[in-house]
């Protein structure tokens, strides 16, 4: 009898933490499909180390051999600083080591207590809970950012209408964020229009829809924030389908 492989990618929403995504992903044999900026952070279970992925203002490629299993848990876009206790900024564009972060001595019981679980997925989401019942709750403000912006909205029609000045914003979205409200505003369109191409939107109504001012813009924006063209995404992704893989952090 046949058996099928596993998907190389799976995910579901976190039961601990609200708007979190726990998933896992398996690195291919010629697995070059690039983590997209979405700005979010994630903590990584990778090689029996607790990694945290920082915001990324461009596309990410992983580094790890073929075969090499990584599980993450993906925070909502602003949330992950006040459960990590460090400032998005700090981040950005980086992955460091959870003991680089906190204490060795508090990481060590929680790589311990994964290397035990029979699925790091459940065990990550359990630590992830357990960090956010002891953390202050993240500004909600910060929601309102990530849904303006999401929206389409411009950074000063946004600042009035939480009541803020656009520098104020600034500096909210810097710690929140790793970044400002306008860059914050391009990764959420970015990721607008690559739902709607996948969904088979053409280009060009794809860029109306999500808020370019024309195909080229669109085209300039995907090569400046993933590093190649929509349609060479679009490719990538029917390939990873074909192999049973999306997208991971």
């Amino acid at each position: 009898m046949q058996i099928d492989p596993p998907p190389r990618y799976r995910e579901r929403p976190s039961r601990t933490v609200p708007g979190a995504t726990v998933w896992t992903r398996t690195i291919g044999p010629a697995d070059d499909a690039p983590v997209l900026p979405d700005g979010c952070m994630d903590l990584l279970w990778l090689g029996g180390r607790l990694v945290v992925a920082g915001p990324d203002t461009r596309a990410y490629s992983a580094t790890a051999a073929p075969g090499t299993r990584i599980s993450g848990i993906r925070f909502f876009p602003g949330t992950a600083p006040a459960l990590l206790g460090v400032p998005a900024r700090e981040l950005l564009d980086r992955r460091a080591e959870l003991d680089d972060l906190w204490r060795p001595a508090r990481v060590r019981p929680l790589t311990e207590f994964l290397a035990a679980a029979a699925d790091p997925l459940i065990g990550l989401d359990r630590i992830a809970g357990d960090v956010a019942a002891e953390a202050n709750p993240a500004d909600p403000a910060l929601g309102a950012v990530v849904r303006g912006l999401g929206a389409g909205a411009s950074v000063a029609a946004l600042a009035a209408s939480l009541g803020l000045g656009e520098r104020r914003l600034h500096r909210m979205s810097l710690s929140a964020f790793g970044y400002g409200p306008k860059m914050l505003g391009r990764v959420l369109r970015l990721q607008r229009a690559l739902t709607l191409a996948r969904a088979g939107i053409p280009f060009a109504e794809t860029a109306f829809r999500a808020g370019y001012a024309d195909q080229a813009h669109l085209a300039r924006e995907v090569r400046e924030l993933a590093g190649t063209s929509l349609a060479r995404l679009l490719t990538r992704d029917r390939t990873a389908q074909a192999g049973g893989q999306a997208s991971g952090a």
